[in-house]
C-alpha cells in the first residue's frame, strides 16, 4: 500500500477512535482500518449507513449479504474480517463457514441463502438485476424496507471491498479464526 496512513500516536477523533477499536479487539490496528482512517469522515459516514440498515434486517441478514458480496468481489480483507463477526456473533459455526468458503452456502437458513445469492449477482453482474432478482428476496420473505436493506448493505460492501483492493491494502491475519478456515476464506478470494 503505498498511501500514507495516519500513525496511531497522531491519530485524532475519528481515526483514533478506530485504531482505538481495533486495538481492544484485536491487539493491533488493522492495514484496513490505517486505510480507511485517510479520511475517517467517509468511514463514519459508511459506519452511519451500516447503523442504518442492520435493524430492519438483523445481524445474521447483514452478515449474509456482506459474505456474499465479498466472496462474490474475492475481497480477503472483507472475507476474514466479517467471517470472524459471523463467527463471534453466531451467524455461522466454524464449519459452516469454513464451507461456505467453499462455496457452500448450508449454514445459511433458505431465505439467507437468497440474500448470499442476491449479493453475489449484484456484485458480479449489477446491470443483469431484474425484477426477478427482487421477487426471489420477496418470495424468501423479505419486504420492501429489507430489500432495499439488503441491496444496500451488498452495496456498501462493493464500496468497500472495491477501496480496498484498488488501494492494495495488505491483508491482515485475522485473530479468532482457525488457520484452516482462514486459509479456506483466503482461497475463496482468489
Amino acid at each position: 500500500m503505498i498511501i500514507s496512513t495516519p500513525p496511531a500516536e497522531t491519530a485524532q477523533g475519528h481515526a483514533a477512535d478506530m485504531y482505538a477499536e481495533d486495538i481492544a479487539d484485536a491487539g493491533f490496528v488493522f492495514a484496513y482500518t490505517r486505510a480507511m482512517a485517510v479520511n475517517p469522515e467517509a468511514h463514519e459516514a459508511f459506519m452511519a449507513l451500516i447503523r442504518a440498515i442492520v435493524p430492519s434486517i438483523g445481524v445474521r441478514v447483514y452478515e449474509a449479504a456482506t459474505l456474499g458480496a465479498a466472496r462474490a468481489i474475492g475481497s480477503p480483507h472483507c472475507l476474514l474480517a466479517h467471517g470472524r463477526k459471523s463467527l463471534r456473533a453466531e451467524v455461522l459455526s466454524g464449519d459452516g463457514l469454513a464451507a461456505f468458503a467453499r462455496g457452500d452456502d448450508d449454514g445459511f437458513s433458505a431465505a439467507e441463502q437468497a440474500v448470499v445469492q442476491y449479493a453475489a449477482k449484484l456484485s458480479t453482474d449489477p446491470r443483469g438485476m431484474s425484477d426477478t432478482d427482487t421477487q426471489a428476496l420477496r418470495d424468501a420473505g423479505y419486504d420492501d424496507r429489507q430489500i432495499v436493506d439488503i441491496t444496500l448493505a451488498a452495496a456498501a460492501r462493493n464500496y468497500f471491498s472495491r477501496a480496498l483492493l484498488a488501494l492494495a491494502v495488505p491483508t491482515d491475519e485475522m485473530p479468532g479464526l482457525d488457520p484452516e478456515t482462514a486459509e479456506a476464506l483466503r482461497a475463496a478470494a482468489r
